[in-house]
Formats: structure tokens, C-alpha cells, sequence
């Protein structure tokens, strides 16, 4: 998988579609302190131990690296950056159930807002899957040469 840029001085503030998916009874925002056991448990039990692993280093930021998408009192999805490298957003994922509902999307656009709140010009998106999905919602564009990139084989 190759690693994707993403130029962030031109992002477009996210107020809008936050307000939106408010409107649709779900909320993204940043992972507070006292959510951390509950926000691992649930991208483990989703994504597995790695993703858990790299959204375990979110909260040990400040701000926290971790933006959630939350339903009610329910974690639905999750973006994080700064965790495997600088500068690197990931991992993102959405609950299946409620995945084609913008909520992957808003998780992205309030990410990239809050990397480039912290003065970066561009992101990183390592080892990307979706790429399709980032080019159409941010204009991600390849980066030559990128694959494997740094996500050499894991230790198993």
C-alpha cells in the first residue's frame, strides 16, 4: 500500500459538516482522558491490536491525538496522528453499520483540521487502503516510490 499527501493550507474549515453529522446524532470530536480504555477496547475489538497500539499513543499526547465519532454514548469511529510517525494521520476506521453515512469522511476533514491547527502544511497518510476515498475526499495524491514505506513486516 502506498502512502498518500495531503495539503493542508488549503483544508477547508470542518465546522459545517461537524455541525451536520451533529444533526444526523453523531458527534466527532476529540477522545478525552478518561475515555482511553473504552476508545482502545473498542478499535481493538473492531481493527485489532495494532490499530489499538497506535490510538494507545494518541492519548499520550496532548492534545490527544484522537478524534471519535461517537452515536449516543458509542463509539462509531475513530481517526488518530501523530502516532506511528510525525505528521502521519492513521489509523481511521468506522463501525461497518455505519459506514456510508459521511461518518469516515467528517472523521478525516476534523483530523486533517486539528494537523493543520498544529501548523502542518501537509499530511502523511502511511500505507493507505482506501485511496480512492482520500483522493475524492481531500485530494490526496500518491507519493512515488512510498511502498511498503515505513510499515515494514510486523513482528508477529
Amino acid at each position: 500500500m502506498t502512502d498518500l499527501l495531503v495539503k493542508l493550507y488549503d483544508h477547508q474549515d470542518s465546522a459545517m459538516p461537524v455541525k451536520k453529522m451533529a444533526n444526523a446524532a453523531i458527534l466527532v470530536r476529540r477522545a478525552m482522558a478518561s475515555e482511553k480504555y473504552r476508545v482502545l477496547e473498542w478499535v481493538n475489538s473492531h481493527f485489532g491490536d495494532g490499530w489499538a497500539a497506535e490510538c494507545d499513543v494518541a492519548f499520550s499526547r496532548q492534545p490527544i491525538g484522537c478524534i471519535v465519532a461517537v452515536a449516543g454514548s458509542r463509539v462509531v469511529g475513530f481517526a488518530c496522528y501523530d502516532t506511528t510517525c510525525l505528521n502521519f494521520l492513521g489509523p481511521i476506521g468506522v463501525d461497518q453499520v455505519h459506514r456510508q453515512q459521511g461518518v469516515g469522511r467528517m472523521l478525516l476533514h476534523v483530523t486533517l483540521q486539528a494537523m493543520a491547527n498544529m501548523g502542518y502544511a501537509y499530511a502523511i497518510i502511511g500505507g493507505a487502503g482506501p485511496v480512492a476515498f482520500f483522493k475524492s475526499c481531500v485530494g490526496a495524491i500518491p507519493i512515488p516510490e512510498s511502498t511498503p514505506g515505513i510499515y515494514r513486516p510486523a513482528i508477529k
